[in-house]
């Protein structure tokens, strides 16, 4: 009996980077590697792969089929660790993904309580603000803020993504207090230092005030260090600053004028029949955390 399908030495090769390499991880011969892979090809009747004596690439048939290939395959993988680890407690490793910012500060202290419940889960973190491919990576859960287009992901709200306009007592001092949006012209006001729609301050009425401030970076979290240490004015997400105006080291500006936010944020999962129990518990525990009131969100330290 075959220890692996067609399918699975394919990407095999893929991830590997050739056939040797793919045969070394498999235990099986070069020789064997490339007549399977063959063998899909003659089955399915078109070429997935051009090969060279140099170099080996895929088809454009070829993309088509690794992209629904590691979505079966982790499905297969799924399901069989469910079954065998038992589909009524979460076990095994949970692969999951989020950004930089939200993930520091929301995600881990999430995930550190998740694993005093279930101590025999394993948890595989990864934090980036790329938009990765779910499918590709193989993640189970990814939490993004965002507004989602991609039909092939299932997602379960979790917050509204918020951004407040926030100054820390002290700038206040010495610069005055805005009182409209376009008193921002004369203040130092803090953003991103690469094209963006968070440089886009938009209020009511159509108003929307482009920051071209002082200081610029490519950093969330370090426009937010600035914000606290009086370098200018930010407009941060509120899961960033919710505890600082709560205890009054920075002051919300502009709330009437502030329009409420487009995007959210979501526990996003693959789209796929069978749902390991680690999977949809994560998503449970993360509605009940965040829904309907963020831990974030105390209503204190706002005008």
């Amino acid at each position: 009996m075959e220890a692996h399908s067609d399918m699975a030495i394919f990407v095999a090769v893929i991830d590997s980077g050739g056939f040797s390499p793919a045969a070394r991880r498999l235990g099986m011969t070069h020789s064997a590697v490339s007549k399977r892979v063959r063998r899909l090809e003659d089955r399915l009747r078109i070429q997935l792969l051009l090969r060279t004596t140099r170099s080996m690439s895929l088809t454009e048939a070829g993309q088509k089929y690794l992209r629904e290939a590691r979505s079966i395959l982790h499905g297969i993988e799924a399901l069989e660790a469910g079954m065998a680890l038992g589909a009524d407690v979460p076990r095994g490793t949970l692969k999951i993904s989020a950004s930089n910012a939200f993930g520091r500060l929301q995600v881990v202290p999430a995930i550190v309580d998740f694993m005093r419940i279930y101590p025999d889960l394993h948890i595989d973190l990864s934090l980036t603000d790329a938009v990765i491919d779910i499918g590709y990576e193989r993640v189970d859960v990814a939490i993004r803020s965002a507004i989602l287009k991609d039909s092939s992901l299932i997602a379960r709200k979790l917050a509204s993504n918020d951004r407040i306009i926030c100054v820390a007592p002290a700038y206040l001092e010495t610069r005055g207090v805005p009182t409209k949006p376009s008193d921002l012209a004369a203040h130092l006001c803090l953003g991103l230092n690469f094209q963006s729609r968070f440089n886009d301050w938009e209020f009511r009425g159509g108003r929307k005030v482009r920051m071209d401030g002082r200081f610029t970076c490519n950093s969330v979290e370090a426009l937010h260090a600035a914000c606290l240490a009086g370098v200018g004015i930010a407009r941060l997400p509120e899961f960033m600053v919710g505890s600082d105006l709560a205890e009054g080291r920075l002051i919300s500006l502009l709330n009437d004028a502030r329009l409420p936010s487009e995007s959210a944020i979501y526990a996003v999962r693959p789209d796929a029949d069978f749902v390991p129990m680690k999977t949809r518990s994560f998503i449970d525990f993360l509605v009940d955390r965040f829904s309907p009131t963020p831990p974030w969100r105390t209503g204190a330290g706002r005008d």
